[in-house]
């Protein structure tokens, strides 16, 4: 069986059009901190990543460069790049781990659209599961408490990165993905580490107790 054929985010799609879909796809890998590509560059296909860890980073007005997202097994990056209308990436995404990747090109894309218009429905649940996402971060940014969305995103992020519970983000990261400054979330941590959910260290969180870290965010 081909790999990627149970992912969840093929379940609207015949078992025929997974394995078109697949078969057309080049397997890409990339070690620990390297990009899979950086922003301003050619906006040609997209990822599937199939094991590892990537940060979606992008550059500030004041030039900073902020965590907006953490993207893991099973999930699309740079999904955008299937429409016709995104010529240039508008982040970079860098392995926070190695990763191995599924590449689908917007060539083979756009042949598999045309022999199969029921690929358009692929497309259509990825932007689908973006806007939602979208759409409950900007309700959380409008009415949750600020520490408490910052726990959301860290237990999000813990079980991305499953049982070693070691989390390679800064804290500086975690302020962009909460939409919050850095100490905030400093304070944040810092009374999550005193409930035993974690502990601190130089440019990486570890987690102690998933449990104690989603009651404290809930």
């Amino acid at each position: 069986m081909l790999r990627g054929m149970d992912w969840p985010l093929f379940a609207g799609l015949k078992e025929e059009t997974r394995r078109d879909v697949l078969a057309r796809t080049r397997r890409r890998r990339f070690d620990r901190k390297q990009a899979l590509f950086y922003e301003g560059d050619p906006s040609d296909g997209m990822h599937l990543v199939a094991s590892g860890w990537v940060a979606v980073r992008v550059s500030t007005p004041l030039g900073d460069v902020a965590t907006v997202a953490v993207v893991g097994p099973q999930e699309p990056l740079g999904e955008q790049s299937l429409l016709g209308d995104h010529d240039r990436r508008s982040a970079s995404a860098i392995a926070l781990s190695p990763v191995e990747s599924l590449y689908l090109s917007r060539t083979d894309f756009d042949e598999l659209r045309e022999f199969d218009p029921s690929v358009d429905r692929f497309l259509a649940g990825l932007f689908n599961d973006r806007l939602r996402r979208t759409s409950a971060r900007l309700l959380e940014a409008l009415y949750i408490p600020t520490p408490q969305r910052v726990l959301r995103r860290l237990t999000e992020v813990a079980e991305t990165f499953g049982d070693d519970g070691v989390i390679p983000l800064t804290q500086e990261d975690m302020a962009t993905l909460a939409g919050t400054t850095r100490p905030t979330v400093n304070r944040t941590l810092r009374k999550a580490e005193e409930a035993g959910a974690l502990s601190l260290a130089r440019g990486r969180i570890r987690i102690l107790d998933v449990s104690v870290l989603a009651r404290l965010a809930h």
